[in-house]
């Protein structure tokens, strides 16, 4: 049985992301589009299209042109969505890394996109350094003055000059950012014009921002397929003031909140749980916030009802993935429709089936199964990985999200489990292949388990399940796992057992572990 939206149908665009993105800019002349929270500096709508022309003709005096891919690897700033427009405009790719990554993993991305350009913060120094020297790249650039042979973005945005013309398909590839899909090690996900393009028509139609009206706090990471689509691409072509910031601090966040008369809160459950009890959020003017709009995983009821009495606001919910550009499903603007712990209904033009895992066959309405979608949003593929990608999309176009979920009678739908076998700790991605592969190289240790732990405050952490070959105590293998990783994928808490439950065939049986971790 195949659930199609109830909301209107769409006509999409054969636009480019930039074009697309920048069409009404110019007429909304002095209102802020992008502002520094820390100098306060803003950036007009009329100002934005000549900065991202001017990006974009150095990106290709630089030699960056069509299919060229450029990497950015930086915390927030207002350069961030000029230098992807500027790409975008030019027909080259961005590739979004992490600002947690440590050195190997940017050098994975680096390697496996086969960027030829970095553009990053000195923040970010240490890490970036170290793995430029082992990767092959022809410049590095850094949104802050740049000292030679390091160039700085200012300098790239004070010379004036128009971009080559670029022939652009809408079924162009413009970003690749990388995500770890149902399992395994992340995997550069090919995004095209087109995805993007449609996604913010479909989020759009579900009622997100008002037009030329909104202002949000840009705290949700620009390397995120959240940030990057739904507050950055989407928030500009809707013509929203981004107030941009770099990392987020609640005190620091409430103050813009106020100091900006934010109308919209773009979030993630761990900040809507501080939200709902934190001590720091009393007495807090939110008198200006219409609604808060929560992403990347699931909300409970409970904690949408708690956050709502204290600001006094909607909170939608929106569903999605990488994969899916990201939205597939959105709760209604009207809080009195949602339904708690819904994920909402399909956005405009996708298609959903809840499918039996064991069977292929699709079950009834509010029984269990995995989550399938359909749509102009879904990806192109996974970048050098068809095996990959047909493991994700079947030849009907189905996207497999891995994702456990039902659809009641009124065609709401909610997730209550995961398929596969990623941790969403804050949002973030963390496979757990890659942790019990670092743990196996401890000497103490024989065999490793990893899986999810709930947590109210971050949503899951990851728990490690051990077997001892020589004496090691949890704190040591947790330091162990921590000098090798980014600080989200850190093993939280680590259990000794006399041994892994496995399949026949090897594969490890998380489920039995998973349960076991809740007693």
């Amino acid at each position: 049985m195949i659930y199609r939206s109830p909301r209107p149908s769409i006509e999409i665009p054969e636009a480019s992301l930039a074009d697309f993105v920048l069409a009404r800019a110019q007429a909304r002349g002095d209102r802020p589009a992008l502002v520094d929270s820390l100098s306060g500096r803003s950036i007009t709508y009329a100002q934005l299209p000549e900065l991202v022309d001017r990006a974009a003709a150095a990106f290709a005096r630089l030699g960056l042109g069509k299919g060229d891919v450029c990497a950015i690897f930086s915390q927030n700033t207002t350069g961030y969505p000029i230098a992807m427009l500027a790409l975008a405009r030019l027909g080259a790719i961005v590739t979004t890394a992490s600002p947690l990554s440590t050195k190997n993993d940017l050098m994975k991305q680096l390697t496996d996109s086969r960027a030829r350009i970095l553009l990053t913060s000195t923040v970010l120094a240490q890490t970036w350094r170290e793995a430029v020297a082992e990767v092959r790249l022809e410049h590095v650039i850094t949104f802050e003055d740049g000292q030679s042979p390091v160039i700085g973005f200012n300098e790239l945005l004070d010379q004036p000059g128009k971009p080559p013309a670029a022939s652009i398909s809408s079924t162009d590839i413009v970003a690749l950012p990388y995500s770890s899909g149902t399992t395994g090690l992340p995997k550069g996900v090919m995004l095209t014009h087109r995805n993007l393009v449609t996604n913010i028509l479909q989020t759009d139609t579900a009622g997100h921002y008002r037009h030329d009206q909104d202002t949000t706090i840009a705290f949700l990471p620009f390397f995120h397929i959240y940030g990057m689509e739904v507050i950055v691409m989407m928030g500009l072509w809707s013509g929203a003031t981004l107030v941009v910031m770099p990392k987020f601090d609640l005190d620091t966040y409430l103050d813009l909140v106020e100091r900006h008369r934010a109308t919209i809160l773009h979030v993630v459950p761990p900040v809507v749980v501080a939200l709902a009890k934190h001590p720091l959020v009393e007495r807090r003017d939110f008198s200006s916030i219409r609604k808060l709009f929560s992403g990347a995983a699931p909300l409970s009821g409970s904690t949408i009802e708690q956050c709502t009495c204290r600001i006094n606001c909607v909170v939608q919910q929106g569903y999605g993935l990488t994969e899916t550009s990201p939205v597939t499903h959105v709760t209604d603007a009207d809080l009195a429709s949602n339904k708690h712990g819904s994920i909402g209904r399909l956005v405009s033009n996708t298609e959903c089936r809840i499918v039996d895992p064991a069977t292929g066959d699709d079950v009834a309405p509010g029984e269990d199964g995995e989550v399938w979608v359909r749509g102009p949003q879904v990806m192109k593929g996974y970048f050098n990985r068809q095996d990959a990608t047909s493991a994700t999309i079947d030849d009907d176009g189905w996207l497999h999200t891995g994702d456990i979920g039902h659809a009641d009678a009124d065609g709401d739908f909610f997730i209550v489990d995961r398929l596969k076998e990623l941790i969403k700790y804050k949002g973030c991605q963390v496979p757990p292949a890659e942790l019990e592969a670092l743990l196996l190289t401890h000497p103490a240790v024989r065999d490793a388990a990893v899986v999810p732990l709930k947590d109210d405050d971050c949503g899951e952490i990851p728990r490690a399940f051990v077997v001892l070959k020589a004496p090691a105590t949890a704190d040591e293998l947790m330091a162990f796992v921590a000098e090798r990783v980014a600080p989200y994928k850190k093993v939280r808490r680590v259990d000794f057992i006399d041994a892994i439950p496995k399949s026949p065939s090897g594969k490890i049986l998380r489920r039995l572990l998973k349960d076991l971790a809740l007693t």
